[in-house]
């Protein structure tokens, strides 16, 4: 063959483009349809391990369309059965938003397990491998071996042999009206039937009193000062509540928590105790929080939260209150706690219950409200029988000069919001509300 017949001329080399051009044309029209095919297969897996898996992630961007009140909700279940527990539309609709408060991953690696225990548990809990597997895979290979000493999952009967004045009887029935509330709740929506979060987190907040056998779970703002006075006393560790001075309850380190123990100690608590945790309006100990910790000298919250929290939403700052922190103002505290990129992580004071007591989890045999605090604390010590000379004591804790928070001292703070900054304050804390059964009457 010559080489002039090897040359193409300018048609067939158009014709050559032309076919590669429309093969690979073709080529990419079929990797794209097969993408999107394998894209849109992905997202609908997702979308059903959502739906049956548990709720998802909750967003504060938006604020909620409306809002269904504890006292609408009740009218409505009494349409059905008096005993039944009726979740509002809407509620069903952010079930896949809500309750992951509930499932937390996080990991916190326990190195020392006191009171003894069976030589098996701890073994497995003081050997290098497991501990290795606790930092790397979570809380897989603790919560196996946990779920075999049958985690609690109903509440008990209290036991009301020692209550013998008809006094307690209405105390005594609101107690169980609030007991059975949260746990139809938890039951219907809680979206977990075993452990997620890792053990010795999940009751890291909760006081351990052996002598009357009683677990009481610290919710700060919520009478936690004094009720820690009380465990005092009943341990033995002092004569009376009224001599314990506040730094000797928070700094003293005199009282025993249930995640110093093993995980048997652990176990056996839950199962023979009567646990108690006392909580409040939400919005009432958001205020009382914010009051307590940036309204007053504080040598930890201001150089800590306040430096941080002013750095970041007050515009033109001056140096001084970047150097000290004081002088947080409550919309900016606001703006803190709804920011999904806080400058400075959560504190316990501002912390949900949810995530601080584990409610659908830890099955809690009395509910105590802020709100009734005295009347409450006072049966419970009835129930567990106290020293009858013991009564809870109702002194303001610190700052005593200082109004104590109520309805009318919230709604003072509130004004300056907007109805949307309310509404997502209400979000943020939607789960407490509902689980305590508390309206919301500040929106």
């Amino acid at each position: 063959m010559q080489p002039s017949e090897m040359v193409m001329n300018p048609k067939q080399v158009f014709l050559s483009v032309l076919i590669f051009g429309v093969a690979g044309l073709l080529l990419f029209m079929y990797l794209q349809v097969w993408i999107e095919e394998r894209h849109t297969g992905s997202i609908e897996k997702t979308r059903e391990r959502k739906a049956t898996s548990g709720w998802g992630p909750v967003s504060y961007l938006q604020p909620v369309p409306r809002i269904m009140t504890t006292e609408k909700t009740q009218e409505h279940t009494t349409k059905q059965q008096k005993t039944e527990f009726h979740m509002p539309e809407n509620l069903k609709e952010k079930k896949e938003k809500l309750l992951n408060s509930e499932r937390f991953a996080r990991v916190l690696t326990k190195t020392s397990h006191s009171q003894g225990g069976d030589q098996t548990l701890n073994k497995i809990m003081e050997s290098p491998t497991n501990k290795l597997i606790e930092k790397h895979q979570g809380t897989k290979t603790l919560f196996k071996k946990f779920s075999e000493l049958n985690w609690p999952l109903d509440i008990r009967p209290l036991n009301k042999s020692l209550v013998k004045d008809d006094k307690w009887k209405k105390t005594g029935v609101t107690q169980e009206k609030r007991r059975s509330f949260l746990q139809e709740f938890c039951k219907k929506y809680g979206g977990v039937s075993h452990p997620q979060s890792h053990v010795f987190h999940m009751v890291s907040r909760i006081y351990v009193e052996d002598k009357h056998k009683i677990l009481y779970c610290e919710v700060p703002k919520a009478g936690c000062s004094n009720w820690k006075r009380i465990m005092m006393v009943l341990n033995g560790l002092a004569s009376s509540a009224y001599n314990i001075s506040h730094d000797a309850v928070h700094y003293g380190k005199h009282l025993k928590k249930l995640d110093s123990f093993d995980l048997k100690g652990i176990y056996t608590r839950l199962n023979t105790y009567t646990k108690a945790v006392f909580v409040r309006d939400p919005m009432e100990r958001l205020v009382s929080a914010f009051r307590d910790k940036f309204e007053h000298p504080n040598s930890y919250y201001h150089p800590v939260f306040g430096k941080a929290i002013i750095k970041k939403y007050r515009p033109n700052v001056c140096e001084e209150a970047l150097i000290n922190g004081s002088g947080v103002k409550f919309i900016e505290f606001i703006h803190y706690l709804l920011d999904s990129h806080r400058p400075v992580g959560m504190d316990i004071h501002w912390e949900k219950v949810s995530k601080l007591c584990y409610p659908c989890l830890i099955k809690y045999d009395f509910v105590g409200k802020f709100e009734t605090l005295e009347e409450d604390a006072n049966y419970f010590l009835q129930l567990i029988g106290a020293p009858k000379d013991l009564k809870f004591p109702n002194f303001k804790d610190r700052h005593s000069s200082d109004e104590r928070t109520n309805a009318q001292v919230v709604r003072q703070y509130l004004k300056d919001l907007t109805r949307t900054e309310r509404q997502l304050i209400h979000d943020f804390y939607y789960l407490d509300y509902l689980m305590f059964n508390y309206t919301t009457p500040f929106l």
